[in-house]
């Protein structure tokens, strides 16, 4: 795989010609970039694959959820429908995308719509909703938005500064672009991350001049859906584990450190599970001996099986910052906002 990247290197030099093209027309005004007259928050990365954006944008949810009317405008990933959606109950995750219709059933008193077309979606939005504030999911290269405010996500293990463009590494634009950002979040650390290894990643990242935190996953303590039980409990049981996510590798290691016996199938990201897939799937689980036995998956995939398989439960999580920062990064937010 890493020598057919290398072999792809002059289409990485194309790419980086094109990307870095669309991104001077922008800034100089060739093309449109539209501005709101409320705030508008972006959260994306520079990189394809998992960062952690979906726990960053219910942080950010309940931080402000309670102080302004919040609502959350996602391009709803491999939907069925186009065009903008404001969601309600009918919709299903097949509807709309699975992470906004994790918004919207995870908390009752914000507004959550997809469109692909992120101008129109904001502008119908304003029309229709008149809130305080927006979020933008994923939307970091969605130039044709001007947002007020800008959190870039980078992965401990993967940093944007240390990779390279498409195809031959994995940045969607030159790693200049972090440039939009006001502040940079280094998600999924280790919970111990040492003084000494932020330090080394904080330098590596001055060049920037962004301030810059650390994050990580923190897991609830208790799984949630058709079987409710303390997380750690669920070493007691046989697990069949199902994941449609980028990155299950922390969610391995955390079932590992529990000392949790598990099955594990695994799904390509905002994977739509076949018909054939349920049938595999219940029959791994009839297949377990143990009287004492879970189907359990994450919270994203949750909101896709949740209709077609029984015993389901999820494990919640959330994002988590170290050095007791919260609040400091809670200020940077609700200070732009004021």
């Amino acid at each position: 795989m890493k020598v057919l990247r290398f072999l792809l290197f002059p289409f990485a030099i194309l790419y980086d010609f094109v990307t870095r093209i669309r991104n001077l027309f922008f800034n100089i005004g060739v093309f449109k970039e539209t501005s709101f007259k409320i705030p508008v928050i972006i959260v994306g990365n520079l990189s394809v694959g998992g960062t952690g954006k979906t726990p960053q944008i219910e942080y950010l949810i309940r931080l402000l959820k309670d102080t302004y009317k919040t609502a959350v405008l996602s391009r709803g990933y491999k939907r069925k429908t186009t065009g903008f959606v404001l969601l309600n109950k009918t919709h299903a995750a097949a509807d709309v995308g699975d992470e906004p219709m994790q918004y919207f059933n995870k908390f009752k008193n914000i507004n959550v719509a997809v469109d692909a077309n992120r101008v129109a979606g904001i502008t119908k939005l304003i029309s229709k909703i008149k809130p305080d504030v927006i979020l933008l999911d994923d939307a970091f290269q969605h130039r044709k938005v001007k947002g007020s405010f800008y959190i870039l996500l980078t992965k401990y293990d993967d940093l944007f500064v240390d990779d390279f463009l498409l195809p031959t590494g994995n940045l969607r634009e030159r790693r200049q672009g972090a440039n939009r950002a006001q502040v940079i979040l280094v998600t999924k650390c280790p919970h111990n991350l040492s003084k000494k290894e932020q330090d080394v990643i904080k330098l590596k990242l001055s060049i920037f001049n962004k301030k810059v935190f650390f994050t990580a996953i923190a897991y609830a303590d208790k799984v949630l859906g058709s079987l409710e039980i303390p997380t750690s409990a669920l070493k007691d049981f046989e697990v069949l584990l199902i994941t449609g996510i980028a990155n299950p590798s922390p969610l391995l290691d955390y079932l590992e450190s529990l000392q949790v016996k598990f099955q594990h199938l695994k799904y390509a990201d905002h994977h739509h599970f076949s018909e054939n897939e349920i049938v595999e799937i219940k029959a791994k689980f009839d297949g377990m001996k143990s009287s004492n036995k879970i189907i359990l998956t994450t919270e994203k995939d949750y909101v896709r099986l949740v209709e077609l398989v029984a015993n389901l439960s999820y494990l919640p999580i959330e994002t988590s910052f170290l050095n007791n920062e919260s609040e400091v990064f809670n200020s940077l937010v609700n200070n732009h906002l004021k």
